[in-house]
């Protein structure tokens, strides 16, 4: 299961209503609403998965 970042919702990525990637990640949401919301400041959202302990500590970032 995977966490929207939007709305802390748990997504089955195989039954996800959107997609988004972001630096090498793909996220999951569970409407387009979520999505688009995470697409217009993902740096908004990606914090705040981080701060509740949503994503694990050693996931990969991309690097450049």
């Amino acid at each position: 299961m995977e966490i929207d970042p939007v709305c802390s919702m748990q997504i089955d990525p195989e039954r996800a209503a959107a997609r988004a990637e972001h630096q090498g990640k793909t996220y999951h949401f569970c409407c387009p609403g979520c999505q688009k919301a995470f697409l217009a400041d993902p740096p908004k959202f990606i914090g705040k998965a981080h701060s509740s302990g949503a994503h694990p500590a050693g996931h990969h970032h991309a690097k450049h």
